[in-house]
């Protein structure tokens, strides 16, 4: 079994690595600085962050790029989508023809708009793109590494390079579906943290179970809406990697975002939440980016425009969520420059 590089010791890296290692497989774990890594080595854990969670034997962890990248069949990126560009570039010199390149990180770049994916394409020779994967759907990390059942789907331009991830990634609880909609898979991980921001507002207003569900629907068809914009298929925003992730994201307490959106309703700043958090809520940076590219697309957006307005203008969450929630329903499928009612006209039966 081919050898794995995991670059990042973000919750999700480490529970990776862990997984991947308690099948058997030799995970090579890579901390920024040597500092970190021998704390890692020391510990066989990591407390912070993953409490009660203990190293197994085919893990290790590593401060240098060579070392985690020597002889790997796979490197998987789960870092936050701020540095993405920083770190595809200390691993591409370490590449090999026949070593899978695989994103876990679920954001947008802040400045170019780009999905993950796209910054690695630019940052890496064009020799290895048909090697480029996407990882994402609802994956809790807690959970995974308490061996509870868990699904995602793997994405690549070819399916045969795809499948090569599903047979490298799948568990006996971790079951991995695959899919060549690149675009979907990567905007459903990316769009489900901004709407998880507003859902967690949502529970932290007391605003009732019918609000929430409203909310995370319409959210999922803006999700839509920008997807099929940017060509992704809107049945992969309905699969694991959009709907699916959504639910997790939106309902469970271990999700960032969620957290991040209930703080913010009893008043506390961003910038007071995240310094407490232990991990990056990757839908602060994304709703930045996605309101920009909406802007840029003349798209009409609604939830990202107000999650906006909270985070980076200070606008009351109470009553920003409530205009959201009452807003005058139109067509479910009408907004502006949306093309989704074209694509799922109702035809009547003659």
């Amino acid at each position: 079994m081919p050898r794995i590089a995991v670059i990042g010791t973000t919750s999700w890296g480490v529970t990776l690595g862990v997984v991947l290692a308690r099948k058997g497989v030799e995970v090579r774990l890579w901390a920024r600085t040597e500092r970190e890594a021998a704390t890692l080595r020391r510990g066989r854990s990591f407390p912070e962050r993953l409490p009660r969670v203990s190293f197994p034997d085919k893990l290790t962890v590593t401060s240098s790029m060579s070392e985690a990248l020597a002889n790997a069949g796979a490197v998987i990126l789960v870092v936050p989508s701020q540095t993405m560009r920083q770190n595809i570039r200390l691993v591409r010199d370490y590449l090999r023809k026949p070593t899978l390149i695989i994103s876990a990180a679920k954001g947008l770049e802040i400045g170019t708009n780009q999905r993950m994916s796209q910054v690695i394409a630019e940052e890496i020779d064009p020799h290895f793109h048909p090697n480029i994967c996407v990882l994402s759907g609802p994956n809790l990390a807690r959970e995974i590494l308490n061996d509870l059942p868990a699904a995602s789907v793997v994405a690549a331009v070819d399916e045969a390079v795809a499948v090569k991830a599903q047979n490298l990634l799948s568990t006996p609880n971790f079951s991995i579906y695959t899919n060549t909609d690149v675009i979907g898979v990567e905007l459903g991980g990316a769009l489900k943290n901004i709407v998880a921001l507003g859902a967690g507002m949502v529970d932290g207003l007391n605003l009732g179970d019918n609000a929430k569900a409203a909310f995370i629907t319409r959210g999922l068809t803006e999700m839509a809406a920008l997807g099929v914009a940017m060509g992704a298929s809107p049945l992969t925003l309905s699969g694991l990697a959009g709907l699916g992730d959504l639910i997790a994201t939106c309902a469970s307490p271990l999700s960032r975002n969620h957290y991040l959106g209930f703080e913010l309703t009893k008043g506390r700043s961003l910038e007071e939440i995240t310094k407490t958090m232990t991990g990056v809520a990757e839908g602060v940076s994304t709703t930045v980016a996605v309101w920009n590219l909406a802007k840029q697309l003349g798209l009409g957006m609604p939830i990202t425009e107000k999650i906006y307005h909270i985070l980076y203008e200070n606008a009351d969450p109470r009553q920003t969520i409530a205009e959201l929630l009452g807003t005058r329903g139109k067509h479910e499928l009408a907004g502006r420059k949306w093309r989704l009612s074209s694509l799922f006209r109702y035809r009547r039966r003659s």
